[in-house]
């Protein structure tokens, strides 16, 4: 309910509207014309005879007593209220009111003697009795000159002061009385608060008491009531439930039915186009036909065309090898809220894509251009019905209001809003999801290089549409000093008119009264402008324009005009341009559009600096922003709309042209599938004792390469075992250079000095000799190399899934080829994708993976082996059981990476005790454990390891114990701990389905020969097998046995536990660990 609408038919006089503006008087139906009225009578049965009579249905259901001035007591006596009480009672009349409210004259002199009142929900009315007793009293009592009916439960009970006029205390006495005359008859659950007023009848110095029963404001309290607005609000309530049933059925509906029902509704529409135009102006008395025609057409054919093929029923996308579809279900019922700037074609608009999507729709539509919007409304209703679509499925608000409006977005399940800032903040505030549009104050910058002719005709096309109603219409043009001559001469040739400052003066008064936008000035002509302003212009003028400087709220052209009013503002240059149109949009338009004339060759930099700059949702170039805004009329991929969302700059959900897809609920039906597997491996592979020097000739026979560089530790180096790749190098006549300063555990600075003189000897390729210190340092001087400008901090960053890391890995290889010897048999680093390297500075080690950090050849030669001391052996080849046993067990584990890891297992049982107590005397045992290594390296460098690593890692950091040794400490705690059937937590992956690591421990079992009742003692068994084989190689018990300080261990216990939690090793562990189980584990790792 509107609070503050006026009649369009009688009672528009002075006083009645001073009433409306202060929110005192409300009256539910009172901008219903007779015919309305009369419409409604017939529909509710009753007798033609009340229905046409005249006047109908009278003033109000109210008693009339005429009185004097205001402080002059009233003219009524006792006997005659009597009187009154005796011709009521006489007759035993009963009444019951119902939501049809006057619309009867009180602002002229005449005074109609019957009263009209209408029964509904079924109670029966004796006419000529109620005619009776009202001739009765007015006959018998001189000072009575209207009947009607005072329904009141609240006594009047104090002096009321209204309009500055008063009811002294004996007119109140007689209002309570009055009272009495009906309400000791009704039935109390009808009766509800009214009002009294002073109303002006037109005899001198008399004035008319009126009992308003549809003024539902309560005079002591201030708060809204009434019966009127209680039915409103049950009829609405029928509405909903109607629309809501009709819309369950609809949902029901398949696409080629409901593309059938939108294209009859879309071609209705079209067809009256002309009719509902027309309708739209005389209502509104705004705007222009023949573009409310264009408007009406665009509605009803241009979204059609854009929507006709989209799918919005069942499957809308499928992807089948994905496993994925979406289907589009309806939203339900949508309150959409309909200005009365553009009414019939934003009914057209919002009623074709709410059909088009399957949802309900009730419309709200502006109390001025309610007929023509429900008119609107029907046309698609009866076409869609006659096509097939439900009952019901538009409906709308047949007397808008305020409250009325409230309770529907509060009712519907998502609002479709149109209108100004303070209805969408309602809307937003509904507690429902809104699609809310808010004003436009379209700024149009007009570059120096711009095509004038173009930019000025175009501004001018848009601006007279529709005398400029359209919410992206421009507001203000903002011109280049250099041209800006030019551009005003072209407005002024074009029938545009140039105001004087005086003249502008007087339209700034017009624009803007009180504050708010003058609403006479609202879709007139620049003509019926001018006069209003008493501004002399030819009635031919298109556009006034006001040329001013100010762009703050204080210039009324700087406002949103909605009229062909246009302010043109002179910019120095163009940064200065886009500070005034930055701002024009900030106080008045932010979000909704801006607009650009600009050479599109020459001017693409200042087109970029607009668009960046510009707090819009659509930046218009070299378009009228009117017709351009819209969209799919000057651009054939902007959305064609007439709500066009604003963004969360202008308080809105949308930022773009509002669609159908804004109304559909999109479920994804997503099947479980197990993601692309893979097993990466360098693209050569060479094996075999003795191999190496021929595997290098590749480097001078096929590879071509010119200049090594071979990175090692002293160790390695000053023992001669780089000797035998310089040599071969020397014999290929290859230029090599060596840098052997890598030391254990490589640090940052170690990894910069090396790339440092890589980076000036320039080679084609590098060859990393050594164990996992020497190939780590080697892979990160090749990175530092190839990309000087990484940032060890990005690519050190934790991932779920190696595919996905938010980090991308710089291409490797374009300057310089990586191979990897190793000399060691168990860090596996030849074939993986894995490098550690360590801060100096803070201490903190960097963990890269990456594929891109694979070395592109391996060459596995057990000649470099055969002399590692027994500690080497020991912890490497136990280092390699774990790779392989994580590998297993790991959550990516593959059929190509068991295999590898099932015979890594198996060969390291069987040799590496050999290989620990013989050394060189047993080569077999020596190339068993290389080969051994590889293996496994090249499994985990696929399905990767588990928290035994993870643990292992922060172990050796914290307490400096060789890696292979941490590793193994906890072995035996990580696989007890993995094989739970029922953990706290499973890990994370498609393919691992459900916890079963205590099988696979046991196939490791099985696979080694070793036998049990069950699982659990099969992997009893394998543990006790692993810890019999750490006793043959000389790992010890515990942490403790390693001379790690109980202390020291506690103190740095928490700290270690969450750093292992945190390890990229991890995520692939077939249990997720909580950090309070990984120190449990480290706690029996180190008592034992």
């Amino acid at each position: 309910m509107d609070l503050l609408t006026k009649k369009t038919h009688h009672n528009d006089v002075a006083i009645v509207r001073e009433a409306r503006k202060k929110g005192l008087i409300v009256e539910t139906n009172s901008d219903w014309h007779k015919d309305e009225v009369r419409k409604v009578a017939r529909m509710l049965g009753l007798e033609e005879s009340i229905a046409s009579r005249q006047p109908f249905p009278g003033p109000g259901l109210a008693i009339r007593l005429l009185c004097h001035d205001k402080n002059e007591e009233v003219i009524i006596t006792k006997e005659e209220i009597d009187k009154i009480n005796e011709i009521v009672n006489q007759k035993g009349e009963k009444a019951q009111i119902i939501p049809i409210k006057s619309v009867g004259v009180q602002g002229d002199a005449r005074s109609y003697k019957n009263l009209g009142i209408l029964y509904g929900n079924g109670i029966e009315l004796d006419w000529n009795k109620v005619t009776t007793v009202a001739k009765q009293i007015t006959d018998s009592i001189n000072t009575i000159n209207r009947i009607g009916y005072i329904l009141n439960v609240k006594d009047v009970n104090k002096k009321i002061e209204c309009f500055n006029m008063k009811i002294n205390d004996e007119c109140v006495e007689l209002l309570r009385e009055l009272d009495k005359i009906v309400t000791s008859n009704l039935e109390k659950s009808r009766v509800n608060q009214t009002f009294a007023v002073l109303l002006p009848i037109g005899i001198t110095k008399k004035y008319s008491v009126a009992i308003r029963t549809f003024v539902t404001n309560d005079f002591m309290t201030g708060k809204p009531g009434g019966i009127g607005l209680e039915v409103d609000k049950t009829m609405l309530e029928k509405t909903i439930k109607q629309v809501k049933k009709a819309q369950t059925e609809f949902a029901k509906y398949s696409q080629e039915q409901v593309d059938k029902i939108f294209q009859v509704a879309a071609i209705a529409a079209n067809q009256l186009r002309i009719p509902l135009a027309k309708m739209a102006v005389q209502e509104t008395g705004m705007g222009i036909v023949e573009d409310k025609v264009i408007k009406n057409h665009y509605a009803a054919e241009y979204v059609y065309n854009k929507y006709k093929n989209e799918k919005t029923c069942g499957i809308i996308e499928e992807d089948k090898s994905y496993g994925i579809k979406k289907i589009a279900e309806p939203v339900g019922v949508i309150a959409a809220v309909i200005p009365t700037t553009n009414p019939t074609s934003t009914a057209i608009f919002k009623t074709l894509i709410s059909l088009k999507t399957r949802n309900g729709i009730i419309i709200s539509p502006h109390p001025r251009a309610k007929k023509s919007t429900i008119e609107a409304a029907k046309i698609v209703l009866e076409a869609a019905v006659k096509a097939g679509a439900p009952e019901g499925i538009i409906s709308w608000i047949d007397v808008p209001s305020l409250e009325l409006t409230n309770l529907l977005m509060q009712s519907a399940d998502i609002i479709l809003a149109t209108g100004g800032p303070g209805m969408v903040k309602s809307a937003y505030s509904s507690g429902k999801p809104a699609l809310g549009v808010g004003a436009g104050n379209t700024p149009a910058v007009i570059d120096e290089s711009a095509d004038i002719v173009l930019a000025v005709n175009s501004i001018i096309h848009s601006k007279t549409f529709d005398n400029g109603m359209i919410c992206a219409s421009e507001q203000s043009v903002i011109v280049s000093e250099k041209i800006y001559d030019n551009v005003k001469n072209e407005f002024v040739k074009r029938g545009c008119y140039i105001l004087t400052p005086e003249e502008t003066e007087k339209v700034r008064k017009t624009i803007i009264i009180n504050g708010a936008l003058n609403a006479k000035i609202v879709g007139q002509s620049a003509y019926t402008i001018a006069k209003l302003a008493d501004v002399e212009v030819p009635e031919e003028t298109k556009i006034l324009i006001g040329e001013v400087e100010s762009v703050e709220l204080s210039e009324e052209f700087a406002h949103e005009k909605l009229s062909p009013v246009l302010a043109m503002y002179k910019a120095t240059n163009f940064e200065d341009a886009m500070e005034k149109a930055y701002q024009l949009i900030e106080d008045g338009g932010i979000g909704h559009t801006s607009s650009l004339y600009a050479n599109p060759l020459t001017a693409q930099d200042k087109i970029e600096k607009f668009y960046n700059k510009m707090r819009t949702c659509r930046v218009l170039l070299n378009t009228p922003s009117s017709q351009g805004g819209i969209g799919d009329i000057y651009n054939f991929k902007l959305a064609p709309s007439l709500t066009l969302g604003c963004g969360t700059w202008g308080g809105n959900s949308v930022s773009e042209n509002v669609g159908i897809k804004h109304l559909i609920n999109v479920k994804t039906v997503a099947e479980r599938r197990e993601n692309m597997l893979w097993f990466r491996a360098p693209e050569k592979v060479y094996i075999k004792k003795g191999c190496l020097p021929v595997a290098l000739e590749e480097l001078g026979n096929v590879l071509n390469k010119k200049r090594v560089f071979i990175v090692t530790d002293k160790f390695l180096y000053e023992n001669g075992y780089t000797k035998v790749v310089t040599d071969k190098l020397d014999e290929m006549g290859i230029e090599h250079e060596t840098f052997a300063d890598v030391a254990p555990d490589p640090t940052l600075a170690c990894a910069k000095e090396g790339a440092a003189i890589i980076d000036r000897f320039k080679p084609d390729c590098i060859i990393a000799v050594g164990g996992g210190s020497a190939m780590d340092a080697a892979k990160i001087m090749w990175v530092l190399y190839e990309h000087p400008e990484i940032d060890f901090l990005d690519m050190a960053m934790r991932f779920m899934d190696i595919r996905k890391r938010v980090y991308t890995f710089p291409k490797m290889g374009e300057k310089a080829y990586f191979i990897a010897v190793p000399t060691s048999a168990g860090t596996g680093s030849e074939v993986t994708p894995f490098a550690v390297i360590t801060d100096e500075q803070t201490g903190q080690k960097y963990p890269l993976a990456d594929y891109e950090l694979l070395p592109k050849m391996a060459i596995v030669d057990s000649n470099m082996m055969m002399n590692a001391p027994k500690g080497l052996t020991s912890a490497s080849g136990i280092d390699a059981l774990v790779h392989s046993i994580e590998a297993y067990v790991s959550m990516m584990s593959t059929e190509f990476t068991d295999g590898l890891v099932l015979e890594a297992i198996k060969i390291i049982f069987e040799y590496l005790p050999r290989a620990y107590e013989n050394g060189a005397n047993d080569p077999e045992a020596r190339e068993k454990m290389a080969n051994a290594a590889t293996m496994a390296g090249m499994a985990f460098a696929n399905a990767f390891l588990g928290i035994c690593h993870s643990m292992g890692h922060k172990l050796g950091a914290y307490h400096h114990l060789a890696h292979g040794v941490t590793v193994g400490l906890v072995l035996d705690e990580v696989m007890r701990f993995n094989s739970a059937e029922v953990p706290n937590k499973m890990g994370t992956f498609p393919q691992y389905d459900h916890p079963h690591t205590l099988r696979r421990y046991a196939q490791i079992a099985e696979a080694l020969g070793i036998q049990g009742e069950n699982d659990e003692e099969k992997l009893e068994k394998l543990i006790q097998k692993i810890d019999e084989l750490k006793d043959k190689i000389g790992i010890k018990k515990t942490i403790r046995d390693y001379g790690v300080e109980e202390e020291k261990f506690l103190a740095t216990l928490d700290e270690m536990s969450e750093m292992a939690f945190d390890d990229q090793c991890t995520g692939s562990n077939p249990r997720y660990p909580l950090i309070s189980e990984i120190k449990d584990m480290y706690l029996k790792a180190y008592y034992g």
